[in-house]
């Protein structure tokens, strides 16, 4: 017995009732249908390079006659639309945008425009509306809709059943790697990058004739309408080519000019805009990153983009511009992911497996085709050979006719008098008697061989799978001599100019002073010399001093084992009369998280050591926070396995000192080295259960008159406590400075 469907229990009062139902029941029944209504019918694009507004807008365009006859005004187009396409004059006209000429978002656009249709580079540059700009099909399009009046593919019924449209588009090549095609549906989205014509044709036809060829000798890379520059990745453009996921690198292109000493962006990424680039210029000039700018302005016009640079005296333009590469959306990626919908389930590709199922689908239109049109050329021949007949005794067929009291008994007589069926005689009943001169007989009748040999040329192809193959691969050809595509975007192959962050910084001597509250000052050896006593916080003291440059990072080590790390040439330069910078809010601290410690590096060579309340104590080189990337904070830094009490950097010694009051003095050298960050260590400090280690500080901040008593020749130690002559002396050392140089 089948098993019986749960009966939602129903409560409530009499004025308020609801119905409990499982949620994976209401996510069935609610959300999926909207789910894959949107995957299937909205947002990824099909085998033939379109989604359906796409689709519906072109074909209405295409049965307005604006193929071939004049412009119309687009909202004329936008309300013939709404007959396929019923979600708004908005969104229809948002879609003609993207597909026209004037827009420039497509590598071929299909729309031939006039008027403000804005820019794909702009943000803010917004089109004109509907009633003022006017369009028509490009002659491009007639690729995509060849003999779609041939039955080449199905139709389908309109929303409201008055109209019939095609489920895909007849393109005569791979028009999905042609145009560059975003969409985002319901946990999945679709990232497909554009392909230079030529290249694509070429590819296809290579590919149809060998299926092991080679895709990267002629497909070379994605070509965008904006231009630009690629930068070539043979491996990222392998795997997308193989899998149809990876990322690309884009960059404008910039001329110098100069007797102006200007800088011209005439060509940007695909995936930004001019004000975007224009804003993060302007937000580094503001926080000091860029320095080399004086002024930015948008000069685009008519002509075409512009973004005019203007350098400061002595600066270096391109070494300007590899940081602006570097730092802004003048050089940006794209994220490829060819997922595309095949025969209604999505499915991401690599471009082989794409080019195949667009072969598969090219040739079931081509078979289609010449179905068709075999059918039209057979009911014409059989009508012919009826013709035929009849012409062999034409004043019997008169006589018929003429003897023929009825209209209507007409097309019998003339089927019984030649042994012809209705369909010839009906047509033989319809010639004129002008049309039964001898000229035109003999014309007839030579029509019929020729459209034999036609019927016979057709039967072979539609037989060979070869054949069907090479009409294809002829088509293919023909694209790639009447629409010549020099590329628009450059491969750069080797990039010799990369920037490089740290060849670009003013590099000077500094001093840093940390203080025990986690204030940071970092001042110049002029500054210093001329300043007076250091201005400290009320109940704050100095707790390091280093000695570095202004190239270097800094480190901050935190109670929660993450470490903060920052570039000094970030920080602005202080005064001792300044309070400092108040790290804790410069970097971000998570709430409750304390500074411990902090290193400085210039090269992340030597050593950090970590000394925990359990007595242990891990020695780590710096390279362990060494980042290809300019990563603010890490995480994971130390063990935690015992709270830190200490950060120590380089091989000075160090004393110990434990809530037993003992003192033990330890070099670093003693403990082993260990590459990992989340090593326990080595115990250093034999401590009781009931006592740990309470403080670090360097050796040089006390006056011991006997150091070897707080030594010890093997670790773990215990220590030794003060003598009555020492205690005064680290009472009043102990809180000592460190500096470090």
């Amino acid at each position: 017995m089948a098993k019986k469907k749960p009966v939602p229990k129903v409560s409530g009062t009499a004025d308020s009732r609801f119905v409990e139902q499982p949620i994976t029941q209401t996510l069935e029944r609610n959300y999926m249908p909207y789910a894959m209504s949107v995957i299937v019918s909205r947002a990824i694009p099909e085998i033939d390079g379109f989604k359906p507004s796409h689709r519906k807008l072109l074909y209405t365009m295409y049965k307005m006659g604006l193929l071939t006859g004049p412009r119309t005004k687009s909202a004329n187009v936008v309300g013939q639309t709404m007959k396929l396409n019923p979600h708004g004059d908005a969104a229809i006209y948002d879609t003609m945008v993207r597909l026209s000429r004037g827009y420039g978002a497509l590598l071929i656009p299909y729309v031939d425009s006039k008027g403000n249709f804005g820019k794909v580079y702009s943000r803010d540059m917004a089109c004109a509306a509907a009633r003022y700009t006017e369009v028509k099909l490009d002659a491009f399009c007639r690729e995509l809709f060849a003999d779609i009046d041939k039955d080449p593919v199905d139709m389908v019924d309109n929303y409201d059943g008055t109209l019939k449209e095609p489920v895909l588009l007849p393109t005569t090549f791979p028009n999905l790697l042609v145009n560059a095609n975003q969409g985002i549906a319901v946990g999945m989205a679709s990232n497909i990058c554009s392909f230079n014509l030529g290249e694509v044709c070429d590819t296809a036809i290579a590919n149809i004739q060998d299926g092991d060829h080679p895709i990267a000798s002629t497909l070379i890379a994605p070509d965008f309408s904006q231009g630009g520059l690629l930068l070539y990745d043979r491996e990222e453009l392998g795997r997308i080519y193989e899998t149809g996921r990876g990322s690309l690198r884009l960059r404008g292109r910039y001329r110098y000019l100069p007797k102006l000493n200007l800088i011209e962006v005439t060509e940007i990424p695909y995936t930004t805009t001019a004000e975007a680039i224009i804003d993060k210029v302007i937000a580094l000039s503001k926080s000091g990153r860029l320095r080399e700018v004086a002024d930015i302005r948008d000069e685009t016009d008519l002509q075409g983009l512009r973004i005019a640079i203007e350098l400061k005296r002595g600066v270096d333009p391109d070494k300007l511009m590899a940081k602006l590469f570097k730092l802004t959306p003048l050089e940006d990626s794209f994220a490829c992911n060819f997922n595309i919908l095949v025969d209604g389930v999505p499915r991401v590709m690599g471009i082989r497996e794409i080019l195949n199922e667009w072969t598969g689908f090219r040739m079931t239109c081509v078979r289609r085709r010449m179905q068709y049109d075999l059918a039209q050329l057979q009911a014409k021949l059989h009508l012919l050979e009826g013709l035929k007949k009849i012409l062999l005794d034409i004043d019997r067929a008169i006589a018929i006719i003429r003897g023929t009291e009825e209209n209507d008994d007409v097309v019998p007589n003339l089927m019984v008098g030649f042994g012809i069926d209705e369909a010839q005689a009906e047509y033989i009943a319809e010639i004129r008697l002008r049309a039964l001169n001898r000229e035109l007989v003999l014309k007839r009748l030579q029509e019929v061989d020729s459209l034999r040999q036609e019927i016979d040329r057709i039967k072979d192809t539609l037989g060979s799978e070869e054949k069907l193959v090479g009409v294809i691969v002829e088509e293919l050809r023909a694209i790639r001599a009447r629409y010549p595509s020099p590329r628009r975007t450059e491969v750069l192959y080797d990039d010799r100019h990369a920037y490089v962050e740290e060849e670009q910084v003013e590099d000077y001597p500094v001093t840093l002073f940390y203080t025990q509250e986690g204030y940071l000052k970092k001042i110049t050896p002029q500054s210093l010399r001329m300043s007076g006593e250091q201005k400290l916080k009320e109940g704050d003291r100095i707790a390091q001093v280093f000695e570095t440059v202004n190239r270097a990072e800094l480190l901050v080590f935190t109670s929660t084992q993450q470490v903060y790390k920052v570039r000094l040439h970030e920080l602005e330069d202080a005064k001792a009369s300044a309070m400092g910078l108040y790290l804790p809010g410069r970097l971000g601290f998570d709430e409750g998280e304390l500074a411990v410690g902090i290193a400085v590096t210039a090269d992340y060579e030597g050593f950090v050591s970590f000394y925990f309340q359990n007595g242990k104590a891990a020695r780590v080189p710096l390279s362990a926070y060494a980042t290809k990337t300019n990563r603010k904070k890490l995480s994971g830094a130390y063990s935690d396995k015992s709270p830190l009490v200490a950060v120590c950097q380089g091989m000075e010694e160090v004393v110990l000192r434990a809530s037993s009051g003992r003192h033990l003095i330890v070099n670093p050298a003693m403990v082993g080295e260990k590459q990992t960050r989340s090593t326990q260590g080595l115990q250093v400090m034999a401590l009781s259960a009931r006592h740990r280690l309470e403080a670090v500080a360097p050796l040089a901040a006390f006056r011991f008159e006997n150091p070897g008593r707080y030594r010890s020749r093997a670790l773990p130690a215990a220590g030794a406590l003060l003598t009555e002559a020492d205690r005064g002396e680290v009472q009043l050392s102990i809180e000592a400075p460190a500096k470090v140089e």
